[in-house]
Formats: structure tokens, C-alpha cells, sequence
């Protein structure tokens, strides 16, 4: 421990204990900065540069220039943050571990100590990624899917038990249990942390912060924790005792006022939050809200709030610390020591209490009045682009007929009262009831077993008696029929880590689906209903209350505790209505209480995506359509036949206050987040391996040794100019981490498809991209992968695939090259034969590039296809980061300028002028284009290594190896 300002103080850390802690005010009153109109959000950065400061890792200059911070002019300089601790989620958490289980089998080949890989900070992985909702509408749809999950992901989950024996700082909490976020929020997170230091005789205290290798960690900035997403190559960075490096940020205060009206929710709240801020130009900044309408918000607001964060764009959006962050703590069980030790620290470091106005200094202030929050859902593509309520209908029509060059759907004279019958297997379930599908695979499903039936509890649905459907319908659909068309809700899904963490939403949705039932309202059995909780916490609540009851006999039914339908598995739809989708070429819809709804993330046959609050997923499911203006129309008629209307179900906060009061409390939470393993008995019969270094079992399909340390050498290359290279995709605005690296399901006929089967695995057990992502061999294949992405080099087409000019010369034309000089194939197999010639490789694209999902096999995946170089319009933080930490060399175009304005189509060939060992964060460099005719032209590019220790990250071939050298050097 070090001291270098001489600020270390005694405090009062409650119950009669003494603590120390780094003080800010201490630091102030030498006149080093005026700390105290700091935004909140960035004191906690600088006690931990400020604690962390030893002039090695961390120097006092580094404390000196965030203390002085500027809100209308940030330093242009690095912070280097060391996080207290590290989250992960089990999609990107097993490619991390694996990657370090590489790094000790490298170290293990040098002749050294491989437990010198090991991370240095806690880490906690949570299982909540793996389910998919196979089976649903059922009492017994949480056992069926939990069995497939296991059954699917056995080799994955011995790999993880491996783990957790091989690193003393792991730990591992098993499928079943919740949502990584909400686990974070109701269990991990403690506000404060302490260790015990030797050259002290009490604890010393210090804020609980982290980073997390899923970009939705910011949900923890509700509770007043500073912690945001990061890929899986910086958070191992963080685990083996890198400090996280970014560039001190602009902070936008978001000052709140007034409260929200009645009927408006939490997910009205962030989705106009969302709009907000996107207009604003957040990204790479730090949001904090304050005010008295942020101190009115209760903590699971604000955190749903907080979870949104990457969809606006920021690096967090952070509440500070008060009375109701603490009174949080208490409800959900944590210690009272624990609670005063937070309130305490926090009051002597001046930063206990919501700011309010004038009190600090913010680089942009943006104001928000609660009360002008409407009912809103936002789609169909993006959670940026937010429909009041009433106005989804109108929207969806006049996108279905905008062109698709505009973001619409291109179709022309639609007849929305045109329906399609589809026949569900001959009969409608009726309650209890199991059939089998046609086609077994095509459901993902292994035959052989009670596992090979879809269990789908209709509950003798009656027909939708809008304008859309005529009266005379109504027999068909007690005959097991039913009739879809564009604009047809076929998934309803009460699921994600932003809304299942709050109660009042989720009680909403109960009290929403009691009135229904007690109308007699049913939901049509075309839609695939479920509800997928952030932790059995909100179970245990809805029993209590009764309501989980109604929601079941809407067939919102239990299929898991995890990310489901909003990372995309929400599993097969009946095979028919799959049919119907492509043969009528439809334009259905999903409704889901989720934070992300880009292009075939959700299902790849569902086209059109709607956020919203789960009481207003019950509601969709219930109309059956999305072309419906809810304040105005009927939802359906009721057991009498009178027209019901969303008003005449919607709960009042009364009764939401009523409900929720009567069914928290502590020790629900205490009881829930202990003996893990005696709560999933699976998990406690999968083997595991044991030893410090993983034995690689070339048979396995999940778990591959990585070509990452192939050739391992202690001497980094040179950095050099690209020359000659080829464009392997060019992409418009908006390309996500979905579209670069997908994590739902495997088609047969893709590359990562093809290589599956031929090692003799059948598509059913395909299982996701997202769960082979410990798998290099499938990964790689599934780079650029969506079946929704749109290479530009061949226009009007959709998928990965590209041109190949493998012929001809700069001097030949386009149309003279002969069949193989411009062949169409797998952007996979391109980049293949790019490779036998040795030729680079970029990618052009335009704004946008990487939003979505902190994934780091969209990086990973681009190095490994060839991928020298990304030149782009702009980046998201942390895709942007991601593709230094893995040697890509990201350009950005100047303002104004892109591969369309150019005229670029894919021919030419590509070299970048500039480089060497001597490069400067953000400099300028060149990039030179060859036409067909051999003429070239410049185009200056921003190089997009922003700091430092990005230029070493970069020299070295990425993150891990720099880490790995440093670590072997220090040995």
C-alpha cells in the first residue's frame, strides 16, 4: 500500500469499527483540484487512481490531472482505473477463461510456472446465457429447458468446474439461479469493499467498482457503483493486474424534475431516455443524473436506467449515492454492517446525497422532466428509435411500405386484414397437454426422449375480434388453426436484465394478465409466450402475490432464469408458422421486455422488434398485432363479448405499490442467494477435470486450444504499413456486434454449419454461435455471419458473403477478369484464399461500427479472418477498443466521408501509408486506394488508437500477448 499525497484517514465504518480510506477532501485541502464540484462518477475513478498510485502503474501526475478535471475541456489524457473486481457472463466468460487456460499452456511450453496466470482481482462468472425457451407454455418448462440446457452444454460447464479449481480468485455461480446483472445488483455488488492492508491494524475501505465482459454491467450504476461493459480481452487485462485505461470524459448531467404520471413505467422512462441521449451524442461519455426527480426514482429504476446505457451510448449512466441506495442494500438482505459501512464511507468522502442543481460542475447539462415520460415502445430495429404508444400502428404501416434503402420493409399495396391459415399439428393442446411437431429438427430438438415433444399449454384460445380478423374465424381456432400476416405478434417475451429487475414493472405485468383472465381473455396460440426472470427472487414475488397464476394461464409460463429472447435464444417456432413466414415472405413481429432488438437477434424469421414494458408485452400478446393504436382500439372482447380495452386492464400504482409491499422482503433475498449448488443439483453431476493446466481434447467441439500464442515469442513485431490489401466486406451505418459476430443459431448451410456437420454433428445439435464461443474453429466461421447483414459489394443480397477477386491484375476491367477473378462466396471462404496468397484484408463501413453487445469474438473473429485494418465513419467504445486489444488496426474516415462517397464497390485494392513504431494516438495516416485503371487517390484517415498503451497493445499483436510478456519478463 501506498500513500504518495498523504491522505489516508480514519473513519467511523458503523457498529463500533474503525476503517481508513484515501480521502478526496484530504487531497483538496492541499489545493490539488476543486474535487468537491466534481461529478460524483469521476471522484470514484480518482480514489482509485488516488489509492492505486505507486509512480509505477499508476504516477501522481495521473492523480494530479483527474483531480484538476475540466467539464468544458477534459484532459487529453489516459486515467488509469484498477477496478476492485471483475463480472462475467458465461458467453464471454468461457472464451476468457479459455483464452487464460491458453496463456498457462503457452507459459507451460516455455519451460515457466503456468500459475503465474491468475487473476489478481475477484472474478464472478454467472451461468445465464445458455438457456433457450425450447419448451414453454407449460408447468414443467423450466425443468424441460434446464434439462436441454445441461444436456446441450456439458462439455462447456466441465470446462467452467475446471476452472473454478484452477484459479483461487474464480468463482462460479450455476445455471438457474438469475441474470448476471441482477445478480450483481441483488447479491455481488456491496457498495463499499474493504481488505487488510499489513502496515495498518483495521480494514481499510475503498467504493465497489468493476468492469464486466457484457455491456449491460452499467445496470450496476443505479446502486451508485462505478462499473461499466468491456470486452473480454480487456476485462483479462483487469484480472491479471492491468489497470483499465481509458480517456478522461466529458460527464453530461442529466438534471431530473417532476415525477412520472400515472401508466407510465420505468421502460417508458429509459426508452425516452434512450432517444434522448442518442440525439445528444453521448458515446464515450460518462451520464449522471441528479436532481430531485432522480432522488424520487427508486433504485430499480434508476438501474433499469442504468442498464441502457451502451443504447444510448455512453460509457455509464450513473446515479449517485443516498438514503436510497442504501435502504436498497437492507431490503435486499445484505448485513448491517455492510449498509452503514456504505452509508458512512460515502458521507465522509463528501459524496453521500442526490446533487441538485448548481451543486456540480457538468461538461453539457441536459434537463428531463419526469412528467413528460409517455407509454411508448421502441423498433423495430433499433432501442434508440421510440414510438409513443399510441402511434406503433401507423408506424408499423407506413414502414412496411417505406423502401429498404430508408430503413423500411419495401412492400407495396399491403392489405393488413389479409391472413394466412396455418394449421398447429391438426388440434389445439388444451391444458397439460404435449404434442409432437412434424419436423423434430427443425425445433432443436433430440429425439429419443420426452425431450423430442414442444409443450405448448394453450388455454383454449379464442380468435382476435378486431378489424383485422372477420367474426367468422372463431371456429377455426379451437380446431387447433390459427392465421398470421404481416404485422403478426408470434413472440411475446417477458425477459432481459433491464426490466425482470424491477419489481413494479413485473407486478404490473401480474396484475395486467389477472384482469385479462377474469375477463376471459386468451392469447392467440401462434404467439410464443414466456417469461424469463432476472432471479428466482421475482418468482419467489409473483407467488406471493398470486399472480404468476394469471400469467400462466396466458402461457407466460416459467421456461428459465437467464437471457433468453433478448440475446436471441428464443428457441424454434412452430415449424408451420415458419413456413407461412417464408412462403408469404411476412413481416412478423416480437414483442419483448428486453433492451436489444437489432436485426435477427431475436429470431432470424422475425423481421420487425418491439421494446416495451412486460405489462405491455402481456397486452401485445394479447391483440395479436402490432398495427393497433392501444388507446384506441379493443384488445379483444372478453367471455361476453364486450370490446376490452388496454384501459380497462391497466393497473394503478396503488395497486402495484399494494402488491409489491406485501411480497419483498430481506430474507427472501438471503435465503435465495446461498448454497447455489443445493438449489441446482445438475450442476453438482457434471464432472470436471483438475490441475493447473487444461488438457485440450481435439475432440471437442466447444472447447478449442485458441491459435492465439502459436509461435509465442518474447519480441513483439514492428508496426508496419499495410500494402496490396483487399476489401473483404463493405458495410453501411450501424453494423452491430450481432451482425459482425451473431450469437444465435447455426444454419446448416453457413460455414460454421458445414464445419459442424462435418465432424458428424446433426443441425438439431447445433446448438448457438453464443454457446460455441469457446470454439475458435466455429467462431471464425461465424464472423460476419448474420443472415441479416448486407455486404455492399454485392448489392440487394443479405448474409456473410462477398466477392473474391482472386484473378486478373489492377490493369485488367471489372468485366474482363473471367469467372474466377470475381467469384461470390462465404465471406469465410474468401478470407481463406486471401490467406494462401498472403494477401490483407480491411473492412469499410460506415457510422456506428460495433454498437451493440461488448462480444469480444467480433474482434477476435475479424483478426483470425486476416482482418489487418477496420476504416470506418465512427466507432462504439468499446468494439473500437476491442479491435486494438486484438492487433486490428482501426481508421476512421474524415467527416463527410465514406466508402459510398467514394464510390468504393469492392475492387479496389487498399494500402495504408504511415505506419511504424513511432505512431501517435489519434495521428494522421494515409489510405491510398487503386482503382481497376491502377489510379490512385489518398484519403487522410484518423488512426483510432486512442491512448498509450493502446499503441503497445497494438505493437505487441494485441492485449494478451503484451500481458503475457510483461508477466513472463517480471518472472
Amino acid at each position: 500500500m501506498h500513500d504518495e499525497f498523504k491522505t489516508l484517514r480514519k473513519f467511523d465504518a458503523g457498529q463500533g469499527r474503525d476503517g481508513f480510506l484515501f480521502s478526496l477532501p484530504a487531497l483538496e485541502e492541499q489545493g490539488i483540484g476543486k474535487i468537491s464540484r466534481l461529478p460524483v462518477s469521476i471522484r470514484i475513478v480518482l480514489e482509485s487512481v488516488l489509492r492505486s498510485c505507486d509512480e509505477k502503474k499508476v504516477r501522481r501526475k495521473d492523480v494530479e490531472t483527474l483531480a484538476n478535471w475540466n467539464a468544458k475541456a477534459p484532459a487529453n489524457a489516459e486515467i488509469p482505473f484498477v477496478v476492485a473486481r471483475i463480472v462475467l457472463q458465461d458467453f464471454t466468460g468461457v472464451p476468457l477463461i479459455v483464452d487464460l487456460a491458453a496463456m498457462r499452456s503457452a507459459v507451460a511450453r516455455l519451460g515457466r510456472d503456468p500459475k503465474i496466470i491468475e487473476p489478481l482481482v475477484p472474478v464472478d462468472l454467472v451461468v445465464d446465457h445458455s438457456v433457450q425457451v425450447d419448451f414453454f407454455r407449460s408447468p414443467r418448462a423450466l425443468e424441460l429447458n434446464l434439462d436441454m440446457e445441461f444436456k446441450r452444454n456439458r462439455e462447456r460447464y466441465q470446462f467452467l468446474k475446471w476452472g473454478q479449481q484452477a484459479f483461487k480468485t474464480f468463482q462460479l455461480i450455476p445455471p438457474g439461479i438469475g441474470i448476471v446483472h441482477q445478480v450483481n445488483l441483488e447479491y455481488l455488488a456491496k457498495g463499499v469493499l474493504s481488505s487488510q492492508p499489513s502496515t495498518l491494524n483495521s480494514q481499510l475501505f475503498f467504493p465497489d467498482t468493476l468492469v464486466g465482459t457484457d455491456s449491460h454491467t452499467t445496470m450496476i450504476n443505479g446502486l451508485g457503483v462505478v462499473g461499466w461493459g468491456v470486452g473480454g480481452i480487456e476485462a483479462e487485462a483487469g484480472m491479471l493486474g492491468q489497470p483499465v485505461y481509458f480517456l478522461t470524459p466529458e460527464v453530461v448531467g442529466v438534471h431530473m424534475s417532476g415525477q412520472l404520471r400515472e401508466g407510465v413505467t420505468a421502460t417508458d422512462l429509459v426508452l425516452h431516455i434512450t432517444q434522448l441521449l442518442r440525439a445528444q451524442k453521448v458515446v464515450g461519455k460518462f451520464v449522471e443524473f441528479y436532481g430531485e426527480g432522480a432522488a424520487s426514482l427508486p433504485v430499480p429504476d434508476r438501474a433499469t436506467i442504468g442498464n441502457m446505457s451502451p443504447e444510448y451510448g455512453a460509457t455509464m449512466g450513473f446515479f449517485p449515492i443516498d438514503q436510497e441506495s442504501v435502504d436498497y442494500l437492507r431490503a435486499t438482505g445484505r448485513s448491517e454492517a455492510q449498509c452503514l459501512a456504505f452509508e458512512n464511507y460515502f458521507g465522509a468522502q463528501k459524496m453521500f446525497g442526490m446533487p441538485l442543481r448548481g451543486e456540480i460542475d457538468y461538461s453539457v447539462d441536459v434537463d428531463l422532466d419526469l412528467a413528460d415520460v409517455q407509454p411508448s415502445v421502441a423498433g423495430p430495429k433499433r432501442p434508440q428509435d421510440r414510438i409513443n404508444l399510441p402511434e406503433l400502428g401507423r408506424t408499423f404501416r407506413e414502414l412496411l411500405e417505406k423502401p429498404v434503402r430508408d430503413g423500411g420493409y419495401g412492400k407495396q399495396n399491403v392489405d393488413l386484414r389479409e391472413k394466412h391459415v396455418v394449421e398447429l399439428n391438426g388440434s389445439a393442446p388444451r391444458n397439460g397437454e404435449m404434442f409432437s411437431t412434424d419436423k423434430k429438427e427443425d425445433q432443436g430438438i433430440n429425439p429419443g426422449d420426452e425431450l423430442n415433444k414442444i409443450e405448448m399449454v394453450s388455454n383454449r384460445p379464442t380468435p382476435d375480434p378486431g378489424q383485422e380478423i372477420e367474426a367468422e374465424s372463431r371456429d377455426v381456432f379451437t380446431q387447433g388453426r390459427t392465421h398470421v400476416g404481416h404485422g403478426s405478434v408470434l413472440i411475446a417475451a417477458i425477459t432481459s436484465c433491464t426490466n425482470t429487475s424491477n419489481p413494479s414493472v413485473m407486478i404490473a405485468a401480474g396484475l395486467l394478465a389477472k384482469k385479462a383472465v377474469e375477463r376471459g381473455l386468451r392469447v392467440d396460440p401462434a404467439v410464443k409466450t414466456s417469461l424469463a426472470p432476472g432471479s428466482r427472487v421475482v418468482s419467489d414475488y409473483l407467488e406471493k402475490t398470486g399472480l404468476q397464476e394469471y400469467l400462466d394461464q396466458l402461457g407466460f409460463n416459467l421456461v428459465g432464469y437467464g437471457c433468453t429472447t433478448c440475446i436471441g435464444n428464443s428457441g424454434p417456432l412452430h415449424p408451420n408458422i415458419e413456413k407461412a413466414i417464408h412462403e408469404y415472405d411476412l413481416v412478423a413481429a416480437s414483442v419483448l421486455s428486453g433492451n436489444r432488438n437489432f436485426e435477427a437477434r431475436v429470431h432470424q424469421h422475425i423481421k420487425a422488434n418491439f421494446l416495451m414494458s412486460p405489462p405491455l408485452v402481456v397486452a401485445f400478446a394479447l391483440a395479436g398485432r402490432v398495427h393497433i393504436d392501444l388507446s384506441r382500439d379493443a384488445l379483444a372482447r372478453d367471455k361476453d363479448g364486450k370490446e376490452t380495452f388496454l384501459r380497462d386492464l391497466w393497473p394503478t400504482l396503488s395497486e402495484i405499490r399494494d402488491a409489491m409491499q406485501s411480497a419483498l422482503a430481506p430474507e427472501t433475498f438471503r435465503k435465495l442467494y446461498r448454497n447455489f449448488a443445493d438449489q441446482n443439483p445438475k450442476w453438482n453431476d457434471i464432472p470436471s477435470s483438475a490441475g493447473d493446466i487444461y488438457q485440450w481434447d481435439e475432440k471437442s467441439d466447444y472447447i478449442h486450444e485458441p491459435p492465439f500464442f502459436q509461435n509465442f515469442s518474447m519480441e513483439p513485431s514492428h508496426i508496419a504499413e499495410i500494402r496490396g490489401a483487399r476489401a473483404l466486406g463493405i458495410f453501411g451505418d450501424s453494423i452491430t456486434t450481432d451482425h459482425i459476430s451473431p450469437a444465435g443459431a447455426i444454419k446448416e448451410t453457413s460455414p460454421a454449419g458445414k464445419c459442424l456437420v462435418s465432424r458428424g454433428i446433426q443441425p438439431r445439435d447445433f446448438n448457438s454461435y453464443g454457446s460455441r464461443r469457446g470454439n475458435d474453429l466455429v467462431m471464425t466461421r461465424g464472423t460476419f455471419a448474420n443472415v441479416r447483414i448486407k455486404n455492399l459489394m454485392i448489392p440487394g443480397t443479405e448474409g456473410g458473403v462477398t466477392k473474391y477477386y482472386g484473378g486478373g491484375d489492377a490493369s485488367s476491367p471489372k468485366g474482363q477478369h473471367g469467372e474466377g477473378a470475381a467469384s461470390t462466396m462465404s465471406i469465410f471462404d474468401a478470407a481463406m484464399k486471401y490467406a494462401e496468397t498472403n494477401t490483407a484484408l480491411v473492412v469499410l463501413a460506415g457510422h456506428e461500427y460495433g454498437s451493440g453487445s461488448s462480444r469480444d469474438w467480433a474482434a477476435k473473429g475479424t483478426r483470425l479472418l486476416g482482418v489487418k485494418a477496420v476504416i470506418a465513419a465512427s466507432y462504439e467504445r468499446i468494439h473500437r477498443s476491442n479491435l486494438v486489444g486484438m492487433g486490428v488496426l482501426p481508421l476512421q474516415f474524415p467527416d463527410g466521408t465514406t466508402a459510398q462517397s467514394l464510390g468504393l464497390d469492392g475492387w479496389e485494392k487498399f494500402s495504408i501509408t504511415g505506419l511504424s513504431d513511432s505512431i501517435k494516438p489519434g495521428q494522421e495516416v494515409t489510405l491510398v486506394i487503386e482503382s481497376e485503371n491502377r489510379e490512385q487517390q489518398s484519403v487522410p484517415v484518423k488512426l483510432r488508437i486512442d491512448t498509450p498503451i493502446e499503441i503497445d497493445y497494438y505493437r505487441h499483436g494485441g492485449i494478451l500477448p503484451f500481458v503475457l510478456r510483461q508477466l513472463l519478463l517480471r518472472q
